[in-house]
């Protein structure tokens, strides 16, 4: 599935049109609150993780006081979280590696942050990008299938999307062009029903009439 480049262009300006300016759905207060909530999110929608954080933070919101309060410890408070004990194992091991290596502050550097124990790449440029304004394009459902979808990336993984799409988009674009995915991805371009009336792209969508 191929577009030209002026289809392309259309395209990321028919989606920074009607989601720019939006940003994560996650709350968070500090970097190392966003790597918490990251981590959770995987295989777990972001209101729920907000539910989560929204009793975890309070308490618990630094490398030391999560790492205090141990593994059972965190399992308990996120159990309604999908896959939570290998998160609460992630995440304290995690925070002790901030403590012992990075004078407890969450690093800038993606070698550094796919160091820590359940940051693999998308967490990691999540963050550089959310954090530190580093270009970068994470690859989470939503922007895999979007970026398959629209044609703008095809890619059969995660890495082949976000090798395509920056390519396709102007790397000044990156950290947003993330963000007008995620969002399509849940607002219109939804996995099991996408709504193609409604889409702002449907007529250059080389998929919506096999959507609809």
């Amino acid at each position: 599935m191929r577009i030209t480049k002026a289809t392309r262009e259309k395209m990321l300006a028919a989606l920074a049109a009607a989601y720019g300016g939006r940003s994560t759905a996650l709350l968070y207060t500090s970097p190392f609150e966003l790597l918490v909530a990251v981590v959770l999110s995987a295989q777990c929608t972001d209101k729920r993780v907000n539910i989560i954080t929204a009793r975890l933070f309070p308490a618990y919101d630094t490398p030391a006081k999560m790492l205090a309060l141990g593994e059972e410890g965190l399992a308990a408070l996120i159990r309604d979280c999908g896959l939570y004990r290998g998160k609460a194992r992630n995440l304290i091991a995690a925070c002790a590696l901030l403590l012992d290596e990075y004078g407890g502050e969450v690093p800038d550097k993606f070698a550094d942050l796919t160091r820590l124990p359940g940051v693999g790449r998308k967490t990691a440029n999540v963050l550089l990008s959310q954090l530190f304004a580093v270009p970068a394009i994470a690859v989470d459902t939503h922007v895999f299938r979007v970026a398959n979808r629209l044609g703008l990336a095809p890619g059969k993984t995660p890495e082949q999307v976000e090798a395509g799409l920056m390519k396709a988009v102007p790397r000044r674009d990156w950290g947003s062009a993330h963000h007008w995915l995620i969002w399509h991805g849940r607002e219109i371009c939804k996995a099991r029903k996408p709504d193609c009336a409604a889409c702002p792209l449907n007529e250059l969508c080389p998929s919506a009439e096999k959507s609809e």
